[in-house]
């Protein structure tokens, strides 16, 4: 008599084997799972605790705050004034205070030894010999070529002023030969010479030498501030 064969449930040693690795693969990760929480959550409890503590001791320094007893007064509402232009108001009242005349008697400061020249009282000889060097670089340059008297003048004391904000030591200046009534010198350059040494910002001047204008032209030491 044949026996009956059992029917074979298809699962292996092996199946077994990759069902274990799963399932201890899953509670590793559950476990690094939790340790991230509880270890944000502690985190976030410790800050909390600073911030309070943080509270306390700002409540302990500044004291007890009482809010303040009604005074009565409306709130203002008039409108705020406009801010003022310090930097304006510095170049208007420096343009007036530097008006320049074209009445000034320059022809007495003025010294003609090698060529035309004049400094302030307070600047040495040698620097007046140091400019007809060339020992500063020239960084700027007017061409008043061709102006009429008002225009030229309102032209040198505009680029006196932006030499002065750009921090330009050295300047050359050119008002050109073209002469004036006879037995005069020649108009522009005349006045040049008046309203530069009129200027508080310029601090010497030598006339240019050949190369650069002779006397057509005048180089120009300017006061930094």
């Amino acid at each position: 008599m044949k026996h009956a064969r059992k029917p074979s449930t298809g699962t292996t040693l092996n199946d077994f084997g990759d069902l274990k690795r799963a399932l201890r693969k899953a509670a590793r990760e559950t476990a690094s799972q939790v340790e991230r929480e509880q270890a944000e959550r502690a985190q976030r409890e410790a800050e909390q605790r600073a911030r309070d503590a943080e509270r306390e001791l700002f409540k302990v320094a500044v004291g007890p705050v009482y809010a303040m007893a009604p005074s009565g007064r409306a709130a203002s509402t008039a409108p705020r004034p406009a801010p003022i232009a310090k930097q304006r108001q510095l170049d208007e009242a420096s343009a007036l205070q530097e008006s320049l005349s074209d009445d000034f008697d320059v022809d007495s400061l003025l010294e003609t030894d090698e060529s035309l020249s004049w400094r302030r009282p307070e600047v040495g000889a040698d620097v007046v010999r140091k400019l007809r060097r060339g020992v500063w670089a020239r960084q700027g340059q007017l061409d008043l070529h061709g102006l009429r008297t008002d225009e030229a003048r309102e032209r040198l004391g505009a680029f006196l002023r932006e030499a002065q904000t750009k921090g330009w030591r050295c300047v050359r200046v050119v008002h050109g030969k073209g002469l004036g009534s006879p037995g005069r010198q020649p108009v522009l350059k005349e006045k040049t010479h008046r309203w530069l040494v009129q200027s508080e910002r310029v601090l010497a001047f030598v006339q240019a030498r050949g190369d650069e204008g002779g006397a057509g032209a005048l180089v120009v030491l300017l006061n930094v501030r």
